[in-house]
């Protein structure tokens, strides 16, 4: 099976072509440098993607302080690093569930070693 990918490790935008050889080998053509094959290799095998979203936001109300309709109802967030392609639909339904409770500080650790992967879950913005 052969696969056309261009390169986004650099620039640069190498065009690549990937033959998955059987057994968990590769064989990559196109690129310039190690890191396009290296790229090409973990795409083909075991795809990962940052994810971003939002997750519900729970203001407690002040006394004397009408709430206002413009204010943020949700929160961004995001994971600290690749995560496995195959599971971001349970990551997802995993964070849809959470509400957080301002003041929300961004850089908060949402959720830690989300399903066992190594990647948190990070809070993007700051609200009060």
């Amino acid at each position: 099976m052969s696969q056309e990918l261009i390169c986004i490790t650099c620039p640069i935008g190498c065009h690549l072509k990937v033959e998955v050889l059987g057994a968990g080998e590769v064989q990559v053509e196109g690129n310039r440098c190690p890191r396009g094959a290296a790229y090409a290799r973990e795409e083909v095998l075991s795809p990962k993607r940052v994810v971003t979203a939002t997750c519900r936001l729970r203001r407690e109300p002040q006394a004397g302080v009408q709430a206002s309709l413009t204010a943020p109802r949700r929160v961004p967030w995001r994971t600290t690093g690749p995560f496995p392609q195959e599971r971001v639909a349970e990551l997802l339904a995993l964070v849809s569930g959470i509400e957080v409770e301002t003041p929300v500080v961004r850089g908060k650790i949402l959720l830690s070693n989300v399903l066992d992967t190594g990647v948190d879950v990070i809070l993007t913005r700051s609200l009060s």
